[in-house]
């Protein structure tokens, strides 16, 4: 549904983003990381026509966003990081109006309105002007503006930016459930969310792409030893002590203390080893409570974090 080709953007002797190529099947949801600066919105604003690339091309749907940029326009709904929404305006009279310019006839434009208002939970504010309303009710308008005229592709820069946690859980409900029915790029710095509602993800840093793969495969890939998460109910000082001295334990940290003296740790073995039954003897030993011992994965957080400081200590 999506492919990008060797895209390039330079700015004088500045390179915005070098040699992106990727591809997203149709019906995919595909989250873009990177950190600030790193190309993420130039790219999508390159997909959506907004601006030209200096080299390297893109195809939306089989069509060619610089000589058929038209078609692909008007089957992708965007919306950018601020997105730009006429705040003198209702609520309902915007979308009505944006469904005119997209071309539905009256019967759907009034039909796709009310569906999209229901969909983002705007529809209790559809008479209040837009520039009286939250900067997460202006988000959902936004959304709202971008679902009209049935797109078969959307691109969200960051879509949730400024929700509460409520609205954040029901418009992330809302992307997930457009999986398989449209193609999806989601931008976001909420690293939980985009595990939560991505297929796969891109990581890009300083204009190129440092990974491309499920969230599952990023972890596995780099998971270089194993994790162990134990609270221990114990002088902190102690328990470190005695944790670090069991065989096989390469590291432990102390990632905090709860009440009274109980002291949480993650322990890093070598990825073959299993070393539960080693410390759990240990801690029973000292006569320690233990409350709580599991694996720890890597989240998409930490794979993020390890690819961008390795992509920034690497030679340039």
């Amino acid at each position: 549904m999506i492919e990008v080709e060797q895209l390039s953007k330079t700015y004088g002797p500045i390179k915005a983003i070098e040699d992106v190529s990727f591809v997203v099947e149709k019906g995919e949801i595909l989250g873009f990381l990177g950190p600030n600066g790193a190309g993420k919105s130039t790219t999508m604003r390159i997909l959506t026509c907004f601006m030209p690339p200096t080299s390297g091309t893109a195809r939306i749907a089989g069509y060619d966003i610089f000589r058929e940029s038209l078609q692909v326009r008007r089957r992708i709904g965007y919306v950018p990081e601020n997105a730009p929404l006429y705040t003198d305006m209702p609520v309902v009279s915007f979308l009505k109006f944006v469904g005119e310019i997209k071309g539905l006839s009256r019967r759907e434009r009034l039909r796709q309105v009310g569906q999209v208002m229901d969909d983002c939970g705007i529809k209790d504010v559809q008479h209040r002007y837009i520039g009286k309303l939250s900067k997460g009710y202006r988000q959902r308008v936004a959304l709202a503006q971008a679902l009209l005229g049935n797109p078969e592709v959307l691109i969200l820069d960051e879509p949730t930016i400024g929700l509460d946690p409520r609205q954040i859980i029901d418009i992330r409900q809302l992307i997930k459930g457009l999986a398989g029915q449209k193609t999806i790029i989601l931008s976001s710095h909420i690293l939980p969310e985009v595990s939560m509602t991505c297929q796969r993800v891109i990581i890009i840093n300083r204009g190129r792409l440092v990974a491309v793969d499920t969230p599952e495969n990023l972890t596995t890939k780099l998971q270089t030893s194993s994790r162990l998460l134990v609270r221990v109910e114990g002088p902190a000082t102690d328990v470190v002590r005695a944790l670090g001295a069991v065989s096989g334990v390469q590291t432990v940290k102390e990632d905090g203390s709860g009440p009274g003296r109980v002291v949480t740790c993650v322990i890093e073995s070598k990825k073959d080893r299993d070393v539960r039954k080693d410390v759990a003897a240990a801690i029973v030993r000292q006569n320690w409570g233990l409350l709580e011992l599991r694996p720890v994965d890597l989240t998409l957080e930490d794979v993020f974090v390890r690819l961008v400081t390795e992509e920034k200590e690497s030679p340039a």
